[in-house]
Parts: C-alpha cells; structure tokens; sequence
C-alpha cells in the first residue's frame, strides 16, 4: 500500500509515498532507541539552543511548509502561514522557558535537604490528525524534545508530505539523528508500537474511538498517554452581549480551518431574547463567506479535508433536519470536484437530534434556543464532551461565573476560544484528559523524581 495525496481543492492526485514494512519501522525504532540516552544526557541549554534553531527553520521556509499544508488538506493560505508561524513560536516558548520549568523544585521536609527533579522518560508517540497538521505536532515536540525525551510521529494518512517535512525541520536545525523520526506506517501498526517497549509514552490528538483504543493499550502496557480528542463546544450568547462583537466571532469561530478542528464553536447557545436578531445577524456573516480555491486570496471558506468526511457531514445534517431542524441557510455540499460544503446554520436544534449531540467536524452551526441564562448553562454542560467553550455578555463578572461552571478545560469570556503555549490545553469528558502547553505540558512526559538527602 502507499499514502496517496489528493488536493481536497480539485480531487487530482497529486502525490505518493510508500508505506513501511515492519524491518524499515524497526530499524527507525531503534535508531531513536539508540539516540534517546544521549539526548536525554544533552545539557538543557543545547536542547534549547536547537529548538531555537528549529524555530528559525520555519521561518525560514514558511511558505514552502503552508504551500503542503494547503496542497493536502486544504487550508487557505494565509491560515497554513499562521499555522507555521505558531509553531515557530511555540519553538521559542519552550526553548525560552524550557530550563526554567524543568528546573528543581526545592521542598521542604524533614530531610536536610529534599527536592523534586524532572527527568525525561524516554520515547514519546506522537499519533496526530491532519487538520492543523504542523501545529498539531509541534505542541507535542517543542516541550517533549525540549524534556530530553525523543519522539516518533504516526500523522494521519492524507498529510504524508507534512509528516516528512516535520523530521526535516529537525534534520535541518541541527538535532541529532533518531531525536525525532516519523513513521511512514498505517493506523494498524500503532497498536504494535505503542506495545514496544523502546516507546514509554503516547499522545494523541484525534478522534475518541482512537482515544479509547490508544488508551487501553497503553494502559495495558503501563504507560503514560495525554489524550485531547473531540469537541463541541458551547458559544453561549446572553442577553446583554454586544451582538455585532458576537456574531463576528461567531463566524470566525465556527468556519476557521472550515470548521474543522476541535475547539472550533459548534454550539450555539442562544437565550430566547436575543435570539432571533442574532440568529438574522449570525445568517448574514455566513453567507458572506466565500468558497473557493485556498490559495486564492479572497476566498474565506476552504474545501474540507475530504470528500468521504464532506459525505459524513452531510449524512448528520441530513438527519437531524429530518428529525426537526431548521435549515437557515447551506446544508449541502458544494458544486465541483473539490471536498466543498456550503457553509450553513441548523437552527431549532434539540435533544434527540444527532447535532445535539455530536461533533460536526466541518462548516456547519448548530443553534440551540434557551430561556435564559441557568437554561444556557444546562444546555452548554449537556454534552459527553468538554474541550472548550466561550460566553459573550457586558458582565465580566457574570461572564466569569458562568465560565466556572461550565465543565471545560478551558472558557473564553467574550473571545473565541483558542490554543495559546502560555496557557494549558486539553479537555475532560469525552474531551480527553491530560494538558499540552504552558509548564502543564512539559510536565506531563517527565519522571517527577523525588530526591530525599540527610
């Protein structure tokens, strides 16, 4: 078998890459086997000095990196060169910070002088999706490496190009060979590798059936996983919100990356006030947007990843407005070859209905009416899932409250939730367990030692 590429703008194939046979994923397995004592014995502020450098590499090849991004899952342009600016900075984040976070922390006790240590435990698996294909890795690599750990990647099929370019930013910023190596092998393999025991940890960012099967055998093998999986978070809207700052989230929020990714508002939580004038407003900036070639400047809506996950979308929408759901605008796929779906509204959403309850992982809003404001909480905490969510109200400190209370791993008030390396991400619920980024991050693969003297 190989990984075929196919642009999701046009449907042509455009690329090919052959998939390992297990001697050629052994042997890389144990080059970074061979590697991971060394890296972990390389002073921190070399490790630092080569993330740094790393994060150089990027910028210096930008547009070359956001030109794959683009070429195979269909990111607009101008979003693939954020994307790879944020790794960039997310490079520097832990090669700034890195030594300081890892650094002893001194505890009083009744010893003559004891201490906590944080120590690299080893080979990291990465096992990452394709819709922010750069990013997605490096808010694992930029802490793990940093940590002293190694890492292997198994990226999602549809971004083998990404996956490659990955290992070279490495090569090319100096790291030593077998630091970081990707995986050229099929989702079947993983279970496998997970289980080797040159591998003593695993993350994953994707889907919850992955997150469950990763899960239970790493824990039937003892060892450590970070799990950040789906998402659909709640955008509640109360009565006293400036609209107009509302509603412009609301669209970039919901049709950034064509709504796929996991943090992305999906929920709309509307209290029966306001409803209606958002609901109008909310239309407009949707059919506003412009489907079109990503790479054309002014397009504003993507093509998604792909035609069998347009198909999928299309099948929930389908659904749920035959189970009484109101089609304010869209709801169809886009003409052409490309993976295109217009960008659309369900309104009158209720339990039942399978957008009540599930992720839609593409350009569709789902808008739920509540009576009032302990109605929107109810509404918003109604869900298997927990990643994010965000509420938008004159009151910060209403907006406060409220955000204490909705269970999350995080809550934006009055801004779009987004993932930033100073602060932790990660879910509970449905949503995963475990946190990226900020000192959270680094502090998940490391050895929290303790060390007693007298």
């Amino acid at each position: 078998m190989s990984f075929v590429v196919v642009n999701p703008a046009s449907g042509e194939t455009v690329g090919e890459f052959a998939d390992w046979d297990d001697q050629t994923l052994d042997t890389a397995l144990a080059e970074v086997a061979a590697a991971t004592p060394g890296w972990a014995a390389t002073p921190i502020e070399e490790r630092c000095d080569l993330m740094h450098r790393a994060a150089q590499v990027l910028r210096e090849r930008t547009e070359h990196y956001a030109g794959l991004i683009t070429r195979e899952m269909g990111k607009l342009t101008r979003e693939a060169i954020a994307e790879v600016e944020k790794c960039a900075t997310v490079c520097d984040y832990y090669a700034d910070n890195g030594p300081t976070f890892l650094a002893d922390e001194i505890i009083s006790s009744d010893a003559s002088r004891s201490l906590v240590a944080y120590q690299p435990l080893g080979t990291v698996l990465a096992v990452m999706p394709w819709n922010f294909p750069f990013w997605q890795v490096f808010r694992f690599a930029a802490p793990g490496l940093v940590a002293g750990n190694t890492g292997v990647l198994k990226h999602a099929s549809n971004v083998p190009e990404c996956a490659l370019a990955i290992e070279e930013v490495f090569h090319e910023a100096g790291f030593p060979q077998g630091v970081f190596r990707t995986l050229m092998i099929r989702a079947g393999k993983v279970k496998a590798v997970i289980e080797d025991p040159r591998i003593h940890a695993v993350t994953l960012t994707g889907s919850e059936p992955a997150g469950r099967q990763v899960a239970a055998t790493a824990g039937a093998s003892v060892k450590k996983s970070v799990l950040e999986l789906g998402g659909s978070d709640a955008f509640v809207v109360l009565e006293d919100a400036d609209l107009d700052l509302a509603v412009n989230n609301a669209v970039a929020s919901r049709f950034l990356n064509c709504g796929q990714s996991c943090i992305a508002a999906k929920r709309f939580i509307v209290v029966d006030a306001i409803a209606e004038d958002f609901v109008a407003r909310f239309k407009a900036g949707v059919e506003a947007l412009k489907m079109g070639d990503p790479t054309d400047p002014d397009t504003t809506l993507a093509p998604m990843a792909r035609t069998d996950l347009r198909d999928e979308l299309h099948q929930q929408v389908s659904d749920s407005i035959s189970a009484g759901a109101v089609a304010v605008t869209g709801c169809a796929p886009g003409d052409g070859d490309g993976a295109f779906y217009q960008p659309s509204i369900l309104d009158r959403v209720s339990p039942g209905m399978r957008a009540y309850s599930e992720e839609f992982f593409g350009p569709v809003a789902i808008v739920i009416r509540a009576r009032d404001e302990a109605d929107a909480l109810r509404i918003a905490n109604d869900s298997p899932f927990g990643l994010g969510g965000s509420v938008w109200t004159a009151d910060d400190k209403r907006g406060e409250a409220f955000a204490r209370k909705l269970v999350s791993g995080a809550c934006f008030v009055n801004g779009m939730v987004k993932s930033d390396p100073r602060l932790p991400f990660g879910g509970t619920k449905n949503s995963g367990y475990g946190r990226e980024l900020c000192h959270h991050g680094i502090h998940e693969f490391v050895n929290i030692k303790t060390i007693w003297i007298k």
